[in-house]
């Protein structure tokens, strides 16, 4: 989704890369380069310079080093001119070369950035050098009812640029106040589409993950950088110990970057943790070493390992003892612990407010307060998720029977028969 927020981007492009002018000014290896030139040119068919750059993300100046090189090596061949741009196709050879290249990879998207440039750019815009203050905690979080306390604390947790644990009861908001954590941020990033190591490609930048920013720089940044907004990574039960290694496409045969990688910068949030596919002593252990020293080492095929930087800020929200999921050696290295609890009286009564206001529907405190009676005599406690489910009842009910929704006595009870277990009272 492409966002315009000039203002989030005013500091990021300050700090945009120049575009490299040669081969050698990128920092990659050249029959890399070539290769995926290639690449492009045979799936296309015909290009000229400017297409070829574009496809690439390179200056026109890289483009026709690379043109060049592969007319001097006889891989493709001038077909005419596109204004006073070349315009060219493989040979015989360069076709040759070029299914051998796509059988090995078949990535042909934007050139990558050497591992060298990720590393000290994600170095530059560190989480921990975000400008954070309290009324961005409130700003961001406007939507939700908390107290100042855990406001303060969520604050002071964002500052340190470590890692958090929420715990606490189910249906207390852990959750959503996670996936608000980002908002916190005012800033923007950074993000390559791809990285290259030891020859192999890695992509970074995921559409469905990095939420773009619109800027206008012209041709003063290096393409193969995207401007987003902090990354936003959310995983739950889905969460597998591969997920954290290099991810390997076996039809396109080039490797995606795990999702820590993808959540540099940002934040990920690892959502019901303890109940994932791979258990919670295999995430700690694999992530011990990254979460105190925040550098990670990841593998390429043939064994050999390269040091990535850890710069993320991980929540983890569970409902379980974080003592029963976690020694105390990793509790150690997790330096905030914050337990979101049920809330208050007035706090269900705001929440329940604020969810009538939202669908349009009228608050009554009476019934509000019958329904809080009615918890109690159920013995249930004031849970955040409450207001909004029974809410959710209350519109479903009204549309099956096709009548506009009330909040009354009768569609409270009958909500409270449909989502609540357990004996009604008399």
């Amino acid at each position: 989704m492409m966002v315009h927020c000039m203002g989030q981007a005013n500091t990021a492009l300050e700090t945009a890369y120049r575009p490299p002018e040669t081969i050698a000014e990128t920092n990659l290896p050249r029959p890399l380069l070539e290769g995926l030139a290639l690449k492009i040119l045979h799936l296309e068919g015909e290009v000229s310079l400017l297409e070829l750059a574009e496809r690439m993300r390179v200056s026109l100046g890289v483009a026709e080093n690379l043109f060049r090189n592969l007319r001097t090596d006889q891989l493709c061949e001038v077909t005419g001119m596109s204004g006073l741009l070349h315009r060219f196709t493989t040979t015989s050879r360069g076709k040759g070369r070029g299914q051998e290249l796509l059988a090995q990879s078949q990535y042909s998207g934007p050139a990558p950035v050497a591992l060298k440039d990720y590393v000290a750019r994600v170095q530059e815009q560190s989480v921990r050098n975000a400008e954070i203050h309290p009324a961005d905690l409130a700003n961001a979080f406007q939507r939700l009812v908390l107290s100042e306390e855990i406001l303060s604390q969520l604050g002071t947790a964002v500052v340190s640029g470590r890692s958090i644990f929420l715990y606490g009861p189910a249906g207390t908001g852990k959750t959503l106040i996670a996936e608000t954590l980002p908002d916190i941020y005012q800033d923007a990033v950074w993000i390559p589409h791809a990285i290259e190591v030891d020859g192999q490609i890695i992509t970074i930048y995921d559409p469905g993950l990095h939420e773009l920013i619109a800027h206008d720089p012209g041709d003063a940044w290096d393409r193969r950088w995207v401007l987003c907004k902090r990354p936003r990574v959310v995983v739950g039960g889905e969460l597998t110990i591969e997920m954290l290694e290099l991810q390997s496409d076996r039809y396109s045969s080039h490797f995606s970057a795990p999702v820590q990688v993808k959540a540099n910068n940002g934040v990920l949030v690892i959502d019901d943790f303890g109940r994932q596919r791979l258990r919670p002593e295999e995430l700690l252990n694999r992530w011990i070493i990254p979460l105190d020293r925040r550098i990670d080492y990841l593998t390429l095929p043939g064994g050999r390992k390269f040091q990535v930087p850890f710069d993320l800020f991980v929540v983890f929200a569970t409902n379980l003892d974080p003592s029963s999921l976690a020694d105390a050696a990793f509790l150690r290295r997790i330096q905030t612990k914050i337990k979101i609890d049920y809330v208050s009286h007035e706090q269900f009564h705001e929440i329940f407010r604020r969810v009538c206001q939202n669908v349009d529907l009228g608050y009554e405190f009476r019934v509000v307060e019958e329904l809080i009676l009615e918890l109690g005599r159920r013995n249930e406690p004031l849970r955040a998720c409450y207001p909004r489910d029974i809410v959710q009842h209350i519109l479903w009910a009204a549309r099956y029977q096709s009548v506009p929704p009330q909040i009354n006595r009768d569609t409270i009870a009958a909500a409270c028969r449909n989502y609540l277990i357990g004996p009604a009272a008399d």
